[in-house]
């Protein structure tokens, strides 16, 4: 575009550039928005909000971590996974223990009851893949390129 240009922002090329639809990110938000939907029900009949069922994720996975480590694992500030693991402790799915050789570090353990939700929580996937309508290798490609797409961002964060 030269300076005697007389183009307006109502020219094609700058109207599609912010046309909501052609965004990648609303593309993931409000997919993220409607994922979040499908798994309110599953989860309450969990007793849990999605955020506490990652969590608890990431503790079925490997017991004994810190609170650093899920916070690392979650991609999330510590800070704000505390309220989150009290209440967690406060239903009686985990302990938070304060570490004999550093106590600033905090210890997640399962409790026999946060062990054995996790039986009842193996039916969640199924019912994410059968609400997705999709298979399950057409999930995973989705999933490959959504961790290479964050990798790459992680890059430039």
């Amino acid at each position: 575009m030269n300076a005697d240009d007389s183009s307006t922002p109502d020219t094609p090329d700058r109207c599609d550039a912010l046309r909501l639809d052609n965004q990648l990110c609303f593309a993931l938000y409000s997919t993220s928005l409607m994922m979040t939907k499908v798994y309110k029900p599953l989860l309450h009949a969990l007793g849990l909000t999605y955020p506490q069922y990652l969590a608890m994720m990431v503790l079925w996975e490997q017991d004994g971590l810190t609170v650093g480590d899920v916070s690392t694992r979650l991609l999330t500030d510590p800070g704000s996974l505390t309220p989150l693991l009290k209440r967690l402790e406060n239903e009686g799915l985990i302990t938070r223990t304060r570490s004999k050789e550093d106590e600033r570090v905090v210890l997640l353990r399962l409790t026999e009851q946060g062990r054995s939700l996790q039986l009842r929580a193996q039916e969640v996937p199924g019912c994410i893949l059968s609400a997705s309508g999709l298979d399950l290798k057409q999930l995973r490609k989705i999933q490959s390129d959504l961790l290479t797409l964050r990798g790459s961002l992680r890059e430039h964060v």
